[in-house]
């Protein structure tokens, strides 16, 4: 039933998410090792899951528009149910703020595909990649898919090349006029010490790390599987899921090279969710569907669960 209601793209779908993940976001405030709601905490709130619920909305729309997926709703209840399995990255708020520009940045280099506006869609994706970086150092290191997806889709030009300059110069002369009205300067110094966090001795004694390893590896298995399917069927599904796949990748390595109590982990449930959506597409048969759907939702609620602080 689950997976009938979730296979089509109507907007109760979107409703019915967002209502739950309202919802949950209240339970975790006041269970989940949130401080609760007051008048002084409240704006911060309101605006954390409304970023949360665009987020959504973007993934809902970039699939559908880039066609990363079938015509479905799997993949914005994956990336709903990879919140309550995880559901300490909802008190992340660099995590959210960062993912919600990375989203915006992955949607437009994904659409180079149509090979229009490529300079425009090349500047805007690497700006902002370079917002992101403003919560999170490691965000920098997805300036390597511009670079990826002007080699894959319009490599000739070399002023295409020159573009992901251009907006970082255009980003660091913004901030820097910013930051040097509020005399708050040292910012770039106090922030950007691109620490690597696995490299401590204590590394693997973090209570995370596990849940984050058997995570990761179970995820990179089922993405092989997906290409395999893909492969076989080809057409031009194929080049954006290595796009996604590259999304995961980096996003694994940043979540690792920051494995602390802010651990930004959240931004490859995105990648996670289309692959997730695309190895359920391929299971034919409707009793089998449910029963991955089923398992899926019983395992992000018993993780979070566990992960309760009554």
């Amino acid at each position: 039933m689950i997976s009938s209601f979730f296979g089509k793209t109507k907007p109760i779908n979107y409703i019915v998410l967002s209502v739950f993940l309202f919802l949950f976001y209240a339970v975790y405030l006041f269970f989940g090792g949130g401080q609760g709601l007051s008048l002084d905490t409240l704006p911060g709130e309101v605006l954390v899951i409304g970023i949360l619920l665009f987020s959504m909305y973007i993934i809902s729309r970039m699939v559908k528009v880039e066609k990363v997926t079938d015509l479905s709703s799997f993949a914005i209840l994956f990336f709903t149910l990879l919140l309550v399995a995880f559901s300490e990255t909802l008190g992340y708020r660099n995590a959210i703020f960062a993912n919600f520009f990375l989203l915006l940045a992955i949607w437009r280099l994904l659409a180079i595909k149509s090979v229009r506006n490529v300079k425009h869609k090349i500047f805007d994706a690497s700006f902002l990649i370079c917002v992101a970086g403003f919560f999170y150092d490691w965000a920098l290191i997805f300036l390597i898919l511009v670079f990826v997806a002007i080699n894959v889709y319009d490599r000739k030009p070399v002023k295409n090349w020159m573009v992901p300059f251009a907006a970082i110069i255009t980003v660091l002369i913004l901030s820097f006029t910013l930051l040097k009205f509020n005399d708050s300067l040292g910012f770039f110094v106090e922030h950007y010490q691109f620490k690597i966090d696995f490299l401590y001795n204590d590394f693997f004694r973090h209570p995370g790390v596990i849940k984050r390893l058997v995570y990761t590896s179970i995820m990179l298995v089922l993405m092989l599987l997906v290409f395999l399917k893909v492969r076989k069927k080809g057409g031009g599904k194929l080049i954006l899921l290595r796009m996604v796949f590259l999304v995961f990748v980096l996003g694994s390595i940043m979540s690792f090279f920051k494995f602390d109590e802010t651990s930004p982990v959240l931004i490859t449930f995105f990648p996670v969710a289309v692959f997730l959506t695309n190895y359920l597409e391929n299971i034919k048969r409707t009793k089998l569907r449910e029963l991955v759907v089923g398992i899926c939702v019983l395992v992000s609620f018993l993780l979070f669960i566990l992960d309760l602080k009554l």
